[in-house]
Order: structure tokens, then C-alpha cells, then sequence
């Protein structure tokens, strides 16, 4: 009896885990083929809001994916934005820093490309059409942003230690989504001069944001990988597990009030 009990609550856990799908996806950016990643909860009927994810300047790697699939968990389609096309991915920060560069030094691409991403999330068959958020971290945080700026069609966009300096100039109402930025507050990559002028900015774009900032934290707070990194790149990143919870509970919080 014991014997049968066991197998048939190992059977309801298994199945209750197989229950998230995660599947390579390809889709085209003008005559750029796209590699991204796809989570969802297949149990769960009907359609639902979509999520975008950006990752860090590595590329659309596993831990980008890792994030796809927690948000699957949580209910949502979640697709991991290709940034970089091809669905390249880093191997050390000089590839990283190249990639991330061309993508950052010309607008339209970036632009262009998270366009397609979403696009591509909206023709879902399992997605609601314009219920819409956008996840990114580290560089992926700098790119979801000036989705943001630039009027992008999203209903939330959430930053973790992203990039907050930007070349584009926003207009009073001009960003239309709802706005959370996680940021350590002992980040040297994005030093407090930089901290400031993007409140500034926001407040001059009336912006809807809410800006959390952790005490003694540092660059990549989210990723448990962050100290492999720093001790075999040499990088000022440190994983902060209280940061990490904190802000993803934030984060599931602001998604449930912001997404239909």
C-alpha cells in the first residue's frame, strides 16, 4: 500500500513538473534569423499574458532560460529575446562586450529586433495580444528600458542591474509602460551619477516607475553564477541571494496588477 502510494505521488509530482514546455524557437528580424527560447505551463488553459526576457550580455544563454521557465511557473508564455541573432552566445566578456556593442550603437536594430520577439510572442496560440511585459538583466535591463523610452507597446518592463544611461531623448508621457528597476547599490558599473540622472529623466517624462535599490549589493545580484564570473573574468559581480528573492517577489507581484 505504502509501495503504491509513493509511486502514484511520484507520478502526480512528475507530472505536475513535465507540465512547463520549454522549445527552441526561430523567428526572422528582417533577413536575420532569430534563435530564441519558449516556456510555458502547457496544463494551464486559455490564453495568457506574454513575457519577454533579455539576458545578460552573454547572450540568450541558460540563465535566461532558467528565468523563461520560472516565469512558465508562474503562468505566463515566456520567450527568450535573441538580441544578437543567430542565437549567438559569448564565451568571454571581450565576445560579449563586441555583441553587446553592436547592439547598443545602433538603435534601430535593437529596435527592430525586440520588435520581431514580440511579434513573434503575440501570434501565440496560448497568448493574450498586447498583454505584454518585458524582463532584462544586465544588458538585457539597458535594452528593455529604451524598449520603454522608445514607446514600445508594453504594458510592464522590469530591470535587473541594468544598464540605465542612454542617448535617447524621452518626451513627457512618451513612455507608456510601467516601470520597476532593481539596482545594487554598490554597482560600479552603474555608478549613483548614473542612478540620478535616470530618476531625473523619469520624473521629467512623468514616467510610472518605481526604483528599489539594495544596500552593499553589486553588479548581476540575480545570477548565481555571478562569482564563478567575477573570479574567472575578473568582473565586479556578486550573487545576492536576498536581493534575488526580494526582487523577483517584487516582480511576480507588480506582473499579477499590471497583466490581464
Amino acid at each position: 500500500m505504502k509501495t503504491a502510494l509513493a509511486l502514484s505521488l511520484l507520478f502526480f509530482t512528475s507530472s505536475a513538473l513535465a507540465a512547463v514546455v520549454g522549445k527552441d524557437v526561430r523567428y526572422q528580424a528582417g533577413d536575420t534569423v532569430m534563435q530564441g527560447y519558449l516556456a510555458y505551463d502547457d496544463a494551464v488553459k486559455g490564453k495568457r499574458a506574454g513575457v519577454l526576457v533579455v539576458g545578460e550580455w552573454w547572450g540568450a544563454n541558460d540563465y535566461a532560460r532558467k528565468r523563461a521557465r520560472m516565469l512558465a511557473n508562474e503562468g505566463y508564455v515566456a520567450l527568450v529575446v535573441d538580441m544578437y541573432g543567430e542565437g549567438k552566445i559569448a564565451a568571454n566578456p571581450q565576445e560579449a562586450g563586441a555583441l553587446a556593442g553592436s547592439v547598443n550603437k545602433n538603435p534601430p536594430l535593437a529596435y527592430a529586433r525586440f520588435d520581431a520577439a514580440r511579434k513573434f510572442l503575440d501570434k501565440q496560440p496560448n497568448v493574450k495580444k498586447g498583454e505584454t511585459a518585458a524582463l532584462g538583466y544586465c544588458f538585457g535591463g539597458g535594452v528593455v528600458l529604451n524598449m520603454a523610452r522608445a514607446g514600445m507597446p508594453l504594458k510592464a518592463v522590469v530591470s535587473y542591474h541594468g544598464v540605465l544611461a542612454t542617448d535617447t531623448s524621452v518626451k513627457p508621457g512618451g513612455i507608456k509602460a510601467k516601470l520597476r528597476v532593481f539596482h545594487g547599490e554598490a554597482d560600479p558599473i552603474v555608478p549613483p551619477e548614473q542612478v540620478e540622472a535616470f530618476k531625473t529623466e523619469m520624473d521629467n517624462a512623468k514616467a510610472d516607475y518605481m526604483f528599489v535599490a539594495y544596500p552593499g549589493v553589486m553588479h548581476t545580484f540575480t545570477n548565481r553564477e555571478a562569482d564563478s564570473y567575477a573570479a574567472q573574468f575578473g568582473l565586479p559581480l556578486k550573487y545576492d541571494a536576498a536581493a534575488d528573492a526580494d526582487s523577483w517577489t517584487r516582480t511576480l507581484e507588480f506582473l499579477k496588477v499590471t497583466l490581464d
